[in-house]
């Protein structure tokens, strides 16, 4: 997610006790000592904590950042049992419904802006029954996000022009990027300048993430990104298709085309959609895609 913020947590140190005593346990900031017990706390659940999982396999570390992000860490009797990344956006692992409010109470007298939340539906509405007490108004709260999971090929006969995009594809493809972008979050990426917006749908193409097909003319007909990656699952982001080519009955064998690049990288796929969106979860319902869990996003 683009933040419209660069907020950062306050300068507690790793390992540092934030607080203690109360009935959830002892929470603080997680260290390079705690990467092991984060890993194992995420891989008990690798498709809802692919974004954890994913950091952790890049940055080899639980560690904060050089950027700003931290991981907090809810401890009983010695043992981590939940934790909660802090960076631009807050993402909850193992973080249930008794645990949610305490970090989030935490969140809130830091009094940092953060430009989205996301997880699974219990721990994001936990922690925002504290943290709304002190954020801005969000622009959408979305409580019911089913998440689905494919592990094997689909029966659907994958669309054969669905290609990993180049680097020279970039210009013919950001438009579609930021109209997608504009559909689903509501606001321009580039709204206040194209920079960033642009190097991060460049980097994804260079990782090999990016999938799209043009039609004869160079406009996009579809694309989607291989967004989230760990080496347990891909969380698939982005997807789009041009207005033009919508209803024609195509959405099915790219979907299938995606699935193919992204079991290349991992055995599960994952993606998570409005429960509104109809159309959309019939379409991922016909590739095989099947319910495991239910996410919530909170956009600001």
């Amino acid at each position: 997610m683009l933040a419209r913020v660069a907020p950062w947590l306050p300068s507690a140190k790793a390992g540092s006790e934030i607080r203690s005593g109360h009935q959830t346990g002892t929470l603080r900031i997680l260290s390079a000592a705690d990467t092991a017990a984060l890993t194992e706390l995420a891989a008990a659940d690798a498709v809802a904590n692919t974004f954890l999982l994913s950091h952790l396999e890049t940055a080899g570390t639980a560690a904060p950042t050089a950027s700003g992000g931290q991981i907090l860490g809810v401890f009983d009797g010695g043992e981590l049992v939940a934790a909660c990344w802090a960076g631009v956006n807050v993402v909850p692992t193992g973080v249930s419904a008794d645990v949610g409010p305490e970090i989030g109470a935490y969140l809130a007298r830091t009094g940092r802006r953060f430009s989205s939340l996301f997880g699974p539906a219990e721990a994001v509405l936990s922690l925002w029954s504290e943290l709304r007490h002190t954020s801005p108004r969000p622009f959408d709260v979305r409580a019911d996000q089913p998440l689905l999971e494919i592990s094997a090929a689909s029966d659907v006969p994958p669309a054969p022009g669905l290609r990993k995009a180049r680097p020279s594809d970039l210009d013919r493809l950001l438009p579609a990027c930021t109209a997608m972008f504009e559909e689903e979050v509501g606001y321009s990426p580039v709204a206040g300048g194209s920079r960033h917006y642009r190097q991060r749908v460049l980097s994804l193409i260079q990782k090999g993430h990016s999938l799209v097909e043009f039609d004869p003319s160079g406009d996009v007909i579809f694309k989607a990104e291989l967004g989230t990656v760990s080496s347990s699952a891909v969380q698939v982001q982005g997807v789009w298709m041009n207005p033009a080519y919508r209803g024609q009955g195509l959405s099915a064998g790219y979907m299938s085309a995606v699935v193919r690049y992204a079991q290349e990288l991992a055995p599960v796929t994952s993606l998570y959609v409005n429960h509104y969106n109809a159309p959309a979860r019939a379409t991922y319902e016909s590739v095989g895609f099947k319910q495991v869990g239910t996410f919530a996003t909170i956009l600001f």
